[in-house]
């Protein structure tokens, strides 16, 4: 399935059915008198986050959704037949802007969570409405109200409790393969990973997300690489997990390029709780790692951990470090007679 997280969409309401003039002809009744019924009420659209979807790529194919409008009223004092609703299903996690791209409209953040993009326009009255007792006949009847145009777009921000972060090869795709059943693209070259992915990760009788998006390269913000583009889809983690390469000539230029671009990225995306590991330990020898590990803790100002995705090494430590990051109403306790955790030796 193709990954697709921005799209722009035209909407449109129902128009409200037209009031009906009629009047009342039967045999033996004299003044019958006015039996126009009211004009059926357009239909809403409607935006509701869909529970296993995490792609917009259906609205690629489809960008119009016109609701439709109601019946006219008849006589004999019928109304019209409402007009059906158009309920646009989006995955959880998506914004919905509008049309300047700024302006947000709803944010869908849990799943079921339903919202109104437009609604339909009411019908009019028919000239029984309109009966009193100085107009006994009135030949007067309302339109419908129009619907509502509208060009929106969607923008969907993965929800994943963990955001990983790091260079090009860094190890972020083979860490998620490694703690969960995800099968990223995992190649010797950079920008392998292309579009963000997600796993489940297990650990101690609990559950997370993680989600692993396309490497950062210094000037990324500028547009270089792949831009910033996919770091919406770790602003709502709960904490980063930072991956440096540790077989790089300078791992602490690496992590200060990603630091970086976090700045210049802004949302408040660097100040969130951050858990850094040196990964690809398994390629270093003792001198190299504790050399490389010593100075990576004195740029960080703060506790490094060391790692390898390949080997398995140190990836317990990670995992208890990120899971004591999350709070307990994010975290999914598992069944007992689940899988055991894909890490566990």
């Amino acid at each position: 399935m193709k990954f697709l997280d921005l799209c722009k969409v035209y909407i449109r309401s129902g128009g409200g059915g037209a009031g009906c003039i009629a009047f009342r002809r039967e045999k033996h009744i004299e003044f019958g008198g006015p039996s126009g019924g009211d004009g059926g009420r357009g239909g809403d659209v409607w935006a509701v986050a869909q529970d296993g979807l995490n792609t917009l790529i259906d609205f690629r194919y489809q960008q119009h959704f016109f609701a439709k409008s109601g019946q006219a009223g008849m006589g004999s004092q019928r109304t019209g037949k409402d007009g059906d609703e158009i309920i646009l299903r989006v995955p959880v996690g998506t914004e919905i802007l509008d049309e300047d791209e700024e302006t947000v409209i709803a944010d869908l953040t849990e799943v079921g969570q339903r919202v109104l993009l437009a609604k339909g326009g009411n019908g009019g009255f028919g000239n029984l409405h309109f009966k009193t007792a100085t107009n006994r006949a009135p030949r007067r009847a309302n339109p419908g109200l129009e619907g509502v145009d509208r060009t929106l777009w969607l923008r969907l921000k993965l929800i994943a409790d963990v955001g990983l972060l790091g260079l090009p090869n860094a190890g972020k795709s083979t860490f998620l393969a490694a703690t969960s059943n995800a099968r990223p693209k995992i190649a010797d070259y950079p920008f392998t990973t292309l579009v963000p992915n997600l796993g489940v990760v297990g650990v101690d009788g609990v559950e997370f997300v993680v989600a692993d998006i396309p490497g950062l390269i210094a000037g990324a913000s500028e547009g270089k690489g792949l831009g910033d583009l996919f770091l919406g889809h770790v602003e709502r983690s709960a904490v980063l997990l930072h991956l440096v390469d540790g077989t790089s000539d300078d791992p602490v230029a690496d992590y200060r390029a990603i630091i970086g671009e976090l700045d210049a990225y802004g949302g408040g995306l660097a100040l969130k709780p951050r858990v850094t590991a040196m990964n690809k330990i398994d390629a270093l020898d003792e001198d190299q790692q504790r050399e490389k590990h010593a100075a990576l803790e004195q740029a960080s100002g703060g506790p490094v951990l060391l790692m390898s995705g390949v080997s398995h090494q140190g990836l317990t430590e990670v995992l208890r470090t990120l899971r004591g990051q999350i709070d307990d109403d994010r975290l999914r306790q598992k069944k007992p007679d689940e899988e055991p955790d894909k890490w566990a030796p």
